[in-house]
């Protein structure tokens, strides 16, 4: 890959992952499938778990050939349990296209525009400070060009969330209230629609106009609208039930600190309200690669709000925002939509191509990457084939991190 693209995947990861390489990464296996080859897939995904010192990961693919499963490493490394295609992980960002589905079709409805205000649906929360809500429409919070200030963004905040204060704070409840609160302490971002700024605010507040618009908070909404009729029994919104559902493997994290000797804590139970809309999803690979299908494909959105979603506004360096997804051109040419994610202990990625005839779900239970190459290495080998070589055309990544 050429260093361009490193330092894309640089800007994307490692600002917000602990950098370095970790020492409890066991010699990782891959579980072969009848179906297809794959190899390049399944050589790139060993490489992310052995060379990128991660405990395990997985990858789910979905194709016109059917369905494909491979696995690396361990969901535990103190028992030596692998990973499996059941497991449960902490799908975190991947939750905003859930939310922003939910809320274009309401607009399908009838019962909201995306060009209504947030001061229309939520009088006073978007106020002072340089704020004016009246100014800010949910299409605005939906493709990150609000310019409203991201609340993960204040060290107080992310040093018990995320950061060292975890341990002592993994159970701690957040209000969607609470989290804007923070965020405003902030000035906004100056000329948004020029330059996005991806926030984490823009979906909490997304999340607080779907509960005014139907009295029913959004996970509701997400169930009823979209997890029952396609059958996604291994998704849920948590709400502030810290735990994961069985099967599920260990998540672990460095909690932010740099340095190849940082500790590493199991960060598998967390009230995820310190995300809320912006990312508390929990799901299995083979939901998200069947729920990546059957929104891209049409089955969720009438064409005009699909179009709308796919409308694409440039964040620079060959990535974009939709409306609750972000797109990246792979160095084969292939364009990819999807949505990335990392909470504590989890890195995820939901991505697939623009016909919907070909998905790849991938997550690691490790939330630290040194070179994050290796992530994007998955992707490409997966939709071009091959690993990008030196000489290959740079390849962006969709926003993979949400901690900045």
């Amino acid at each position: 890959m050429k260093r361009g693209a490193a330092r894309t995947v640089s800007l994307a990861l490692a600002v917000a992952l602990a950098a370095g390489a970790a020492a409890l990464a066991p010699s990782a296996h891959a579980a072969r499938s009848g179906h297809g080859d794959h190899e390049a897939t399944r050589t790139t995904l060993r490489d992310l778990v052995e060379k990128g010192g991660l405990p395990g990961g997985v990858a789910k693919v979905r194709d016109r050939k059917g369905s494909w499963f491979a696995a690396s490493g361990y969901a535990d490394t103190s028992t030596g349990r692998r990973r499996s295609p059941g497991d449960h992980f902490r799908g975190a960002s991947i939750t905003k296209t859930f939310v922003a589905t939910v809320l274009l079709q309401l607009e399908a409805e009838g019962r909201l525009s995306l060009d209504d205000t947030v001061e229309t649906w939520l009088p006073g929360l978007v106020q002072g400070n340089g704020y004016d809500g009246s100014k800010i429409t949910l299409r605005q919070l939906l493709n990150h060009t609000s310019g409203i200030a991201n609340y993960t963004a204040d060290p107080a905040f992310i040093h018990n969330a995320a950061g060292p204060g975890f341990p002592k704070h993994r159970y701690d409840a957040h209000t969607p209230e609470e989290l804007v609160a923070t965020a405003l302490k902030y000035p906004p971002q100056p000329d948004p629609e020029k330059a996005p700024l991806y926030s984490n605010t823009n979906f909490v507040i997304a999340g607080m106009v779907i509960e005014k618009a139907t009295g029913h908070s959004y996970g509701q909404e997400a169930t009823r609208r979209i997890l029952r009729p396609l059958k996604l029994t291994g998704t849920s919104f948590p709400g502030t039930t810290p735990q994961l559902p069985n099967p599920h493997p260990v998540g672990y994290s460095r909690l932010h600190q740099e340095g190849p000797d940082a500790k590493i804590h199991d960060a598998t139970e967390q009230n995820m309200t310190w995300l809320g809309a912006a990312g508390d999803v929990i799901a299995t690979s083979g939901d998200l690669n069947r729920f990546q299908r059957a929104l891209v494909s049409g089955q969720l959105l009438p064409s005009v709000q699909m179009k709308e979603m796919l409308d694409e506004v440039p964040a620079g360096d060959g990535i974009g925002y939709g409306l609750g997804v972000e797109f990246a051109q792979l160095s084969c040419g292939v364009k990819v939509v999807g949505k990335s994610g990392r909470t504590n202990g989890s890195l995820s990625a939901m991505v697939g191509t623009l016909d919907g005839k070909h998905q790849l779900t991938l997550n690691v239970n490790g939330d630290w990457l040194q070179d994050g190459s290796l992530y994007v290495n998955v992707i490409e080998a997966e939709f071009c084939g091959k690993a990008p070589s030196l000489t290959d055309k740079p390849s962006p990544l969709p926003e993979l991190v949400l901690l900045r």
